[in-house]
């Protein structure tokens, strides 16, 4: 809403982000951060580092680099997972994949009004979530392969 107000002066950005409050409030007291302090903390850490921090520092482009680095870096413990495990179970790769395809349409439109902050940041964190979808498609295969052997090669 912020860049709504005071970027682009835009009064569709502003009502936009009015209409996620509902769902993002909803998000936020099914989590129930403030029973998860440490976590909590850690996690305003982060966007305080890639962040607000920047965004003080360097104005709005900086911010958006830095959510671009913190979106990225928040899929580095799924990437982590799927390369540590064969279980793959509870890993949508179709909700990564469509979150990859929203992060086309973003860049697309980023692209062709010429905004690269957000464009750089929406390729590594689109890149991010199609990489994790890929894993997971492949760590599923590995698994059917494995039941499959498992069934038909059994004694």
């Amino acid at each position: 809403m912020a860049y709504g107000f005071l970027g682009a002066h835009s009064f569709a950005v502003v009502m936009g982000s009015l209409l996620a409050w509902p769902l993002q409030l909803s998000i936020v007291f099914r989590l129930k951060p403030w029973r998860y302090l440490r976590i909590s903390g850690r996690s305003l850490g982060l966007f305080a580092a890639t962040c607000a921090a920047p965004g003080l520092i360097g104005g709005w482009a900086w911010c958006v680099y830095g959510c671009g680095l913190a979106m990225t870096l928040l899929r580095v413990p799924q990437f982590v997972e799927l390369i540590r495990t064969r279980d793959a179970s509870g890993v949508s790769s179709a909700s990564w994949f469509i979150g990859a395809g929203c992060a086309l349409l973003w860049i697309v439109y980023y692209w062709e009004i010429q905004l690269w902050a957000p464009l750089i940041a929406t390729v590594c964190s689109g890149s991010a979530s199609l990489l994790i979808g890929s894993m997971a498609v492949w760590r599923h295969r590995q698994d059917q392969d494995e039941f499959v052997r498992r069934e038909v090669f059994a004694n």
